[in-house]
């Protein structure tokens, strides 16, 4: 749990530090363009969603979770393709029988 931590740490301050970035040179911008407080905000606003997004990730329970429901879901797909083309198979003996009466 304390790595999962450390790494959401680490993206926030990566999140936080681009968004300085960004907001040192929207700053100047917003002045020669005159649109006010638009591109701060948007700067801002995205980095507040970016690091909720980061700390509402899945902790390793849910992941793996996932990957078994997915895995289970890839095995049934493989069952039903089975049954699927053992029921071709029987069709097509059935056409080529009916074609040897005709």
């Amino acid at each position: 749990m304390a790595s999962k931590s450390k790494i959401r740490v680490a993206a926030t301050g990566t999140i936080w530090g681009f968004a300085t970035g960004m907001l040192a040179i929207c700053i100047p911008l917003t002045t020669i363009s005159n649109s006010g407080i638009i591109l701060p905000l948007a700067v801002i606003s995205s980095a507040v969603v970016g690091t909720w997004a980061v700390w509402q990730s899945p902790d390793n329970k849910s992941s793996n979770n996932l990957v078994n429901t997915i895995k289970n879901l890839e095995q049934r797909v493989a069952d039903l393709e089975t049954i699927s083309s053992s029921h071709e198979s029987d069709l097509q003996r059935k056409i080529r029988r009916l074609d040897t009466e005709d």
